[in-house]
C-alpha cells in the first residue's frame, strides 16, 4: 500500500473527489490543492451546495463530470462502511477508490483463515471406536488438558523468574533444566525431583532443594492448566457408556499430583492411572507393554496428541489409536496465523499460549463443512482479539502514572468503566474515580466564548441543525436566529459549569496532580474538563486523534500509540472494534441538574447489546488476570506489533455470534450509528 501522495502522484491529471466534508477534508485540501486535481465533494447525508470552496455532488453526478478517483476522507471503520455504500457503483465504472492512508477500499477482502490443511478422523469416527472398545486410555498432556503457555518448556522460564523474583540465581536455569530432563529420559522415566537433581549436580548445589524446586514448578505448572471441554464430553460419554476408563500418561508428576489435576478437572472417574515416572518407563519405552499386560489389547482404545508416541507405539503393539490434535497442532497447521516473527520474549510466548488455549480448546472445530475457524460466543471476541493489546496499555498506563507521579486518576465515562477495573487490579492504592463524562457534559459546561462555539461547529454533525443543538447542547428551541443560538449556549454553559463543579464536590476530588484517562480522542472532553476543575490535568489516551489539530490548546497528553507508531500501524483501523468493548452498560451522561446529579441521555441499546459487550468484557478481564497472574512483573514486555496482529484477526477469524453481529458502534456527538458488521469488513 502506497501513501495516497504517491497515488495522486500515480495518476497524475486525473479527476478526483474527496468523500467527507470535515475538517480532516479541509486540512487535505489546503496541503494537497497543487497536487490533486479535485472536482468536487461527496457527503453520504449531503448532495447539494458547497464547502471548502468546491461543489457537493451526488456520486453519479461526479462521474458525469469526469471524476475517476475518490478518496475518502474518514476513519477506518467510516471508510469501510462508505466503501461498501459506494462500491459497486465505483466498479462499475471502474473509478478507482482509496482511503487517505492509501489503502485500495476496492481491494478484496483478506482471506479467512480455515482448516483445510488438517487432514484427521472426525468425532463421529471416535465415537464408533469407543462404542467398540471396552477399555478406553486417555492421554492426559495436550490432549485431556492443555497449558496456557506456548510450550511446556516456558514454564521452565517462569520458574526461572520466581526464583530470580526469591533472590535466587541459576545460571542458564531453563536451559539445564530441560537438558537434565533429556539427559534422564533417555534410559528410564524421571520425575521432576530426579530432573531437579540432575540440575543441582551440575550446578553444585543452590539454597533450594531438588523437592523445594519441583514443588515450586509444579505449583507454577497446575496454575497454567485448562481443560480441552470437547474432550472432557468425550470421557463423560465414554464413562456413561459402560466403558472402562484408564488414564496412560508421560509425566515427572508423581501419582498424587496426576490425581489432583484430574480431580480438578472432573476426570475422577477412571480405573487406574499409568503414569511413566511411576513405572520407570515411558511410552516410547515400554509403557504401553505395560497397559497391555493389564487389559486385552484387542478391547483398548488409547486416545492421545502424539503421533510418536500415543499412536505408533500404541498401534506396534496392536492397540487401537485416535488421534486428538493439540492446540499447537491446530494453532502451527494456520502457520502460527502470522506470528512467528513477532514473538521474542516469554511475555510474547505467553501472550500465544493464552490465544491458543482459547481458540484450539476444540480440537474437533476442524470438521465443519466449510472447514472455517470460527469464534462462536461475545467472551472469547474480547479475550482473543483485544485481551494483549489492552493488557498491554494496562501496564502501560500503571508506569506512566508513577513515573509522572500522579495522585489521582480520573477514568472517564464511558470508556474508563473496564479500563478502571483492570487498572485496579495492579494498583488498588491510587485514588481512582469512575467520573461521570462525556464530550457532550464537558461542552455543555466548558463553552464560554464564541471561539468555543466555532470550535465545536467545526465538527461535523450528521443530521440537522435543530437535531445538532439538541444532542450538543441539551437547548430543544427550533429555528433559532444565529446570534439566539449562540447566547443559549453561552447561558447554559454558565448554570452547566455549577452544577458539574457540585457533582465534583460530591467526589472529593482534590487539585492534587491529576491524570484522566480517554480512549481515543482529540482532546476535546480534557479541554472542558479543565475549564470545569479549574486546573490542569495529564491526560493519558490510548490514541489521540489529529493531535495537530489541539496543538494550541495547551493540553498536556500522551497517548499509548504516538502520531507515528499511529500512521505505521494497523491500530487506526481496528480501534472501532475495541471502542465497542469498552464502554459502560450505562447511559450516557449529557448534563448535571442543579444539586450536582446527573442527567442521563435514554438508553438506545438493547439489554442484549448490553449483555453482549458485557460478555466480551468478561474476556478481556479474563486474559488480563491470566497474563499478570502467570507472568511475573519482571517479565512482562510491551509488543504492540503482536498486539495489533490479534486485533487484526478480527478480519481474518470467522465470528458467528450473532448478539456480536447485530452491534452498531454509536457516536451520539456526531449522530453517526454504524453497523459493526461495516467496521469488520
Amino acid at each position: 500500500m502506497g501513501t495516497i501522495y504517491e497515488i495522486i502522484q500515480e495518476n497524475k491529471g486525473c479527476q478526483l473527489a474527496l468523500y467527507g466534508l470535515g475538517t480532516e477534508t479541509e486540512r487535505f485540501i489546503s496541503e494537497n490543492k497543487s497536487l490533486a486535481n479535485i472536482v468536487c465533494l461527496l457527503d453520504g447525508f449531503r448532495e447539494d451546495g458547497e464547502m471548502y470552496g468546491y461543489p457537493i455532488m451526488p456520486i453519479r453526478k461526479a462521474i458525469d463530470e469526469g471524476v475517476r478517483m475518490i478518496i475518502v476522507i474518514a476513519r477506518p471503520g467510516s471508510c469501510k462502511a462508505i466503501a461498501k455504500r459506494i462500491g459497486d457503483i465505483c466498479r462499475e465504472n471502474n473509478i478507482l477508490l482509496y482511503d487517505v492512508r492509501g489503502k485500495d477500499l476496492l481491494s478484496p477482502a483478506q482471506t479467512r483463515y480455515d482448516f483445510t490443511a488438517v487432514q484427521g478422523e472426525f468425532k463421529g469416527v471416535l465415537l464408533e471406536k469407543i462404542r467398540r472398545a471396552e477399555v478406553v486410555s486417555f492421554d492426559l498432556f495436550d490432549t485431556f488438558v492443555m497449558r496456557k503457555v506456548y510450550s511446556y518448556t516456558d514454564i521452565f522460564e517462569l520458574v526461572d523468574s520466581e526464583l530470580k523474583n526469591r533472590g535466587i540465581v541459576i545460571p542458564d536455569f531453563a536451559r539445564r533444566r530441560l537438558a537434565a530432563e533429556k539427559e534422564i529420559s533417555k534410559s528410564n522415566a524421571p520425575t521432576l525431583e530426579q530432573i531437579y537433581k540432575e540440575v543441582l549436580r551440575g550446578i553444585g548445589g543452590s539454597f533450594l532443594s531438588a523437592e523445594e524446586l519441583s514443588e515450586i514448578e509444579w505449583t507454577i505448572d497446575f496454575e497454567t492448566l485448562l481443560r480441552r471441554d470437547a474432550v472432557y464430553e468425550i470421557y463423560q460419554k465414554a464413562v456413561n457408556s459402560g466403558k472402562t476408563v484408564i488414564v496412560t500418561t508421560d509425566s515427572y508428576y508423581r501419582m498424587d499430583r496426576i490425581k489432583k489435576i484430574l480431580s480438578k478437572f472432573g476426570m475422577d472417574r477412571y480405573e487406574r492411572l499409568f503414569v511413566s515416572c511411576e513405572n520407570g518407563t515411558s511410552k516410547t519405552l515400554n509403557l504401553f507393554d505395560i497397559v497391555a499386560s493389564q487389559y486385552d489389547k484387542n478391547t483398548l482404545l488409547h486416545i492421545g496428541d502424539d503421533e510418536t508416541a500415543d499412536l505408533a507405539e500404541a498401534q506396534s503393539r496392536g492397540i487401537d489409536t485416535y488421534r486428538i490434535f493439540s492446540g499447537q497442532d491446530l494453532f502451527d497447521a494456520l502457520g502460527g496465523l502470522g506470528t512467528e516473527s513477532l514473538v521474542k520474549s516469554l511475555s510474547d510466548r505467553l501472550k500465544c499460549g493464552l490465544f491458543i488455549s482459547r481458540l484450539f480448546n476444540d480440537p474437533f472445530q476442524f470438521e465443519t463443512e466449510e472447514r472455517k475457524v470460527c469464534i462462536t460466543d461475545a467472551k472469547n471476541v474480547g479475550f482473543l482479539f483485544c485481551g494483549a493489546m489492552v493488557s498491554d496499555f494496562t501496564l502501560w498506563l500503571k508506569d506512566r502514572v508513577k513515573a509522572e507521579d500522579i495522585q489521582q486518576i480520573l477514568f472517564c465515562a464511558r470508556d474508563g468503566y473496564l479500563m478502571g477495573r483492570l487498572y485496579r487490579m495492579i494498583d488498588d492504592k491510587m485514588k481512582s474515580v469512575y467520573f461521570l463524562s462525556s464530550r457532550t457534559a464537558a461542552i455543555r459546561a466548558g463553552m464560554g466564548s464564541d471561539d468555543d462555539i466555532d470550535y465545536v461547529d467545526s465538527m461535523k454533525y450528521f443530521g440537522s441543525p435543530n437535531d445538532a443543538l439538541m444532542k450538543r447542547f441539551g437547548i430543544d428551541i427550533p429555528d433559532l436566529d444565529e446570534d439566539s443560538r449562540r447566547q443559549s449556549i453561552l447561558q447554559k454553559a454558565a448554570v452547566q459549569k455549577n452544577n458539574y463543579k457540585k457533582y465534583i464536590e460530591k467526589l472529593h476530588v482534590t487539585d492534587e496532580k491529576t491524570a484522566m484517562f480517554d480512549f481515543v480522542a482529540k482532546g476535546t472532553t480534557q479541554m472542558y474538563l479543565e475549564r470545569v476543575f479549574d486546573h490542569k490535568m495529564k491526560g493519558f489516551y490510548f490514541l489521540q486523534l489529529e493531535p495537530e489539530f489541539m496543538a494550541n490548546k495547551g493540553l498536556e497528553i500522551e497517548p499509548f500509540y504516538s502520531d507515528e507508531e499511529k500512521n505505521r500501524s494497523a491500530i487506526f483501523e481496528y480501534y472501532y472494534i475495541m471502542e465497542t468493548m469498552l464502554t459502560s452498560p450505562y447511559s450516557q451522561t449529557e448534563e448535571f441538574d442543579e444539586d450536582g446529579n446527573p442527567v442521563f441521555a435514554k438508553e438506545t441499546r438493547s439489554e442484549r447489546n448490553i449483555w453482549c459487550f458485557e460478555q466480551m468484557q468478561k474476556g478481556i478481564v479474563e486474559y488480563f488476570r491470566d497474563y499478570i497472574s502467570l507472568l511475573p512483573e519482571a517479565a512482562r514486555a510491551e509488543n504492540k506489533q503482536l498486539d495489533e496482529l490479534f486485533l487484526s484477526l478480527v478480519n481474518r477469524i470467522e465470528i458467528t455470534d450473532e448478539d456480536f453481529l447485530s452491534l452498531t458502534v454509536e457516536d451520539p456527538f456526531f449522530g453517526r450509528m454504524t453497523a459493526i458488521k461495516d467496521v469488520i469488513g
